[in-house]
């Protein structure tokens, strides 16, 4: 025989999957443990019996309304907390009790009604705090249906509210039901208590309740004999509410609807978690961008001040070129033939004259600029190490919504604290002697090897010498092999214009061949300082990103579980 139709069955398969891809789903955000028990145990009730929990404080009747219930006294009443521990009632052969733990007993009871549910009454809501948390974290999760006493003395009290805070949070169907109202004068005090409790139920849970006002005690002594009472003590409303909502259709329904109400609020709870996370991420980003932001502008300020000094260096040598016209002019003419004779005499006058303290100067600049590139990479990396130490002082205290973040803040403060403790070494051991004469030596060999020179211990000054007076002395050589003409006397004007024109190319070929063997050099140190930074803070930002897109790519899951769920708990109310 077949208990489901084959559209429930289609509707159970649905509900089970969805739940245990929301458990999966949730265990990578480390689902707290109170709720992946909720979670598990809402999955396990879908193959369990129909199971109403009994909540209210001490002395408002649960168990009497129980005894009611199942038409015998069964559970023992009285007007102390008669209830200590939590007890789950079901159908057996014959009544037994037996201890499920130091806090929780069974008992078996020959009832018809037991055979189709279950039912746990629990201690007082202001009798036992810890009896609370596991009524809450094991019981109120797991039930189909929630009945709700109050006293007609003692009605709606603070703890009574506040137990149903916890019961809402859950998404449970719950019954409202005010017992001993045989204390009660007549039937305008039952309308003035039911309006009370109807209209702070509705505040509290954001809908109007279903309410039945009874009298358990009555309604137990109708059922063992005093029949007239049954009418009075109008627990035949709630009976047949409990009858209906038992009817097979309505139990399927319930059944698979509380679950959905558990999986519902559990994605609820961790979508608002991770949107928490991801605004706390935000200022992660906000601090990986205002690095970017420093180390760009630093770029681009350090790039504006290079081109000036760079020109410094690039007006020496015009100036040597400007004195190089003079040199021929002044040389290369008639009057100076004996001079002209001796090609080491020219050479040396060229270096005096021509290049004279250029290479010194030109050392001088590169130095300057050397030991102010290396004195900006520094004071960038301390504006680095600041403000990453000023952010993260900001984000030193509790995460909102933490749901097992601890794993991820440490493993985030752990590596800004390496990233801290990196820009300090930086900063504390950056020796800006030897980081500058590292610079000049490699710019020496960067112009040496772009020169085709030997740089074995030579200063840049010398490779300027070298470069200048190389070109000194092949324009010397094409003047001397025009002055073997010397007969012929009219020659050497032109022969001094086309030295000239030679030794301004060669003069400029080298002007042009440092500065930009320097230029290029200078580049590369300025990337290596800004990449130096960007090296430091690489795992950190990896860390980020890596976490952004876990958490976004959970978040969509997430949405999508939970608009599958409402969906489904939409189908269920059509059936």
């Amino acid at each position: 025989m077949r208990l489901l139709t084959p559209q429930q069955e289609d509707l159970l398969r649905m509900e089970r999957r969805l739940m245990n891809d929301l458990q999966l789903s949730l265990a990578q955000f480390g689902m707290e443990e109170e709720d992946q028990g909720a979670l598990q145990r809402s999955i396990q009730q879908l193959d369990e019996f129909f199971l109403i929990v009994v909540v209210g404080e001490f002395n408002s009747g649960k168990s009497a309304v129980i005894n009611a219930l199942l038409g015998q006294k069964l559970l023992e009443e009285g007007v102390t907390p008669t209830t200590s521990q939590i007890h789950i009632l079901r159908y057996g052969e014959k009544s037994e009790r037996a201890a499920v733990s130091e806090r929780q007993v069974l008992l078996t009871f020959p009832v018809a009604l037991l055979s189709e549910l279950s039912i746990v009454d629990t201690p007082g809501t202001n009798a036992i705090i810890r009896e609370h948390e596991t009524i809450t974290s094991r019981f109120v999760p797991r039930a189909d249906l929630v009945l709700f006493i109050t006293s007609a003395d003692r009605p709606f009290t603070e703890s009574e509210r506040a137990f149903l805070g916890h019961i809402r949070e859950w998404g449970k169907k719950v019954v409202f039901i005010i017992n001993k109202i045989d204390i009660l004068q007549d039937e305008q005090e039952i309308r003035q208590i039911e309006a009370f409790i109807r209209e702070n139920a509705r505040l509290l849970l954001g809908e109007t309740p279903i309410l039945f006002s009874i009298s358990a005690r009555e309604a137990l002594r109708a059922k063992q004999g005093e029949s007239d009472l049954f009418e009075k003590s109008r627990f035949g409303p709630m009976e047949q509410y409990l009858h209906d909502t038992l009817e097979k259709g309505n139990r399927f329904r319930l059944k698979l609807l509380n679950p959905l109400g558990v999986g519902i609020h559990l994605a609820e709870k961790y979508l608002a978690m991770i949107s928490s996370r991801l605004q706390f991420l935000k200022t992660d980003f906000n601090l990986l961008s205002d690095v970017e932001t420093q180390l760009n502008l630093y770029r681009e300020d350090i790039q504006h001040h290079f081109t000036p000094r760079m020109a410094e260096i690039e007006n020496l040598l015009y100036e040597m070129e400007k004195r190089g016209q003079i040199f021929f002019d002044e040389t290369f003419r008639l009057g100076r033939v004996l001079d002209l004779l001796s090609k080491s005499r020219v050479q040396q006058e060229f270096e005096r004259q021509v290049v004279a303290d250029t290479p010194h100067r030109v050392e001088s600049k590169v130095s300057e600029i050397i030991h102010w590139l290396v004195d900006s990479n520094l004071q960038q990396w301390q504006a680095v190490a600041k403000h990453l130490r000023d952010r993260n002082r900001e984000h030193q205290g509790p995460i909102v919504g933490d749901m097992e973040m601890g794993s991820f803040y440490r493993d985030r403060q752990s590596l800004i604290d390496t990233i801290i403790r990196e820009t300090r070494r930086v900063v504390e051991t950056y020796d800006k002697t030897q980081e500058a004469k590292a610079i000049a030596e490699s710019a020496q060999i960067a112009v040496a090897t772009s020169a085709a020179l030997g740089a074995s211990a030579v200063g840049l000054g010398a490779l300027v010498t070298t470069l200048a007076t190389t070109a000194a002395a092949d324009v010397t050589g094409i003047l001397m092999a025009s002055f073997m003409a010397v007969l012929g006397f009219f020659i050497i004007p032109a022969r001094r214009r086309r030295g000239k024109t030679k030794m301004l190319e060669k003069i400029a070929a080298v002007r042009v061949h440092l500065t930009q063997s320097l230029r290029t050099h200078f580049d590369k140190e300025i990337n290596r300082g800004v990449q130096g930074i960007h090296e430091a803070i690489a795992p950190y930002t990896r860390f980020i990103r890596s976490e952004r897109d876990k958490i976004e790519r959970g978040q969509t899951e997430l949405h999508a579980f939970r608009e599958e769920m409402v969906r489904l708990k939409e189908k269920l109310g059509e059936i």
